[in-house]
């Protein structure tokens, strides 16, 4: 391994294709690698369970970016509504006002009560496949969650080839001069779209979560705006990748498949295993060191990143038996994939209801599903940014 992990590295096809390869020499030298991520500023990557779990839930490792000018003049602009006032991207208090505003939407009733409606969207897009062989990103992976959560949201989801889009760019951290001027021109065109729906349901409100924050008054514009964003990008990003990625891993492994198409009460189990062993989200959104502090004896100095790999705490050989296989039977999974502490990903719940109806519907109505290429032929999403999904996923059945 070299002495630090290059910035370049990152946004390689190879590290796309198998992060786990090299996160693995990596932990055998120390759970704590120097990273040049962003280039020009100190950073570090830990990549095993103990520490990974500990650091996401380190009150001295702050979410804050308005503490961290310099890194924002880099990575951010005032047009990264991702980076504005939301709750992925503040510390208490109002990190606990925030996610108390949003939260009555994630109960578990709440999401419970969208079990039907999730089921129905699943049967539809299932029953529109024809012709033995499909892409099932495109048909069936990223409009599930996308309807879903525009429904939720209050959002025409015939817009969702646009939020599709924008979306691909807000969470690209590219330092590229042109994808930096396509990702502020994404968001730009969101914070449009959500001020005229903010304006629309000021003067009409509806029965939907934007009507809801709107006319509770607790949020400002740019809280709503940057919290709508939040919510349509992570509300959808992470399940197409959960599917997407949970899905693979089982053609990969036909044994597992077929336990699993014979045994359906595995699917809870099955998905928390997708999440562990191949998860939604890669790496964690940053965290900034507010004073000296030591990781498993690594020195963080004050104002240095601190990124935590999800996938490669999953993959931790010291917590998870035979780390590296799928096992949908696994019962001890601790894994990380929806963060740990504080910012534990609300949508969780739903994410987690949507894996199990999608995956379990594809295995039960898809006889005979299989990969419809060979998988060199595979390509991935490249994963300097937080999120791991596949670029297409032809399937055949």
């Amino acid at each position: 391994m070299p002495d630090k992990l290059p910035f370049e590295f990152l946004f390689t096809p190879e590290f796309s294709r198998n992060p786990y390869a090299v996160y693995a020499p990596m932990r055998a030298e120390g759970p704590v690698f120097p990273i040049d991520f962003p280039p020009g500023f100190e950073a570090y990557l830990v990549v095993d369970h103990e520490h990974g779990r500990a650091a996401l839930n380190d009150q001295r490792l702050s979410k804050d970016l308005s503490l961290f000018g310099d890194y924002l003049q880099v990575i951010a602009t005032e047009d990264d509504i991702l980076f504005e006032a939301n709750m992925l991207a503040v510390d208490p208090p109002e990190h606990t006002r925030l996610r108390r505003i949003v939260s009555g939407a994630f109960t578990p009733r709440r999401v419970e009560l969208l079990r039907p409606r999730v089921q129905q969207i699943t049967d539809e897009l299932i029953g529109a496949f024809s012709g033995g062989s499909v892409e099932l990103l495109d048909a069936f992976a990223f409009p599930l969650p996308i309807i879903v959560i525009c429904e939720l949201l209050g959002v025409p989801s015939d817009d969702r080839d646009l939020f599709r889009q924008w979306s691909g760019l807000l969470v690209n951290p590219t330092f590229e001069p042109e994808e930096v001027r396509q990702r502020q021109a994404a968001a730009r065109a969101t914070r449009a779209y959500f001020l005229d729906l903010i304006r629309e349901r000021t003067a009409q409100p509806r029965d939907d979560l934007i009507s809801a924050l709107v006319t509770g008054g607790e949020l400002t514009e740019k809280e709503l705006v940057s919290t709508l964003s939040l919510l349509l990008v992570a509300g959808h990003e992470t399940t197409v990748n959960l599917i997407g990625n949970g899905v693979l891993a089982l053609l990969r492994e036909p044994s597992q498949l077929a336990l699993l198409r014979e045994r359906p009460e595995l699917l809870p189990s099955a998905v928390e295993e997708f999440l562990r062993f191949d998860g939604p989200v890669e790496r964690s959104t940053p965290r900034f060191a507010t004073e000296d502090l030591e990781i498993a004896g690594t020195r963080i100095p004050k104002g240095a990143m601190v990124h935590i790999s999800l996938g490669a705490v999953g993959r931790d050989p010291a917590v998870f038996a035979d780390a590296d296989r799928l096992d949908v039977t696994r019962t001890d999974n601790r894994h990380v994939a929806f963060g740990h502490g504080i910012h534990f990903c609300l949508g969780a719940p739903l994410a987690r209801m949507e894996g199990q109806i999608a995956i379990g519907a594809l295995v039960e109505r898809l006889p005979g599903l299989a990969l419809g290429c060979a998988e060199e032929e595979l390509s991935w999403r490249l994963t300097g940014s937080v999120v791991r999904g596949l670029a297409a996923l032809p399937i055949r059945f």
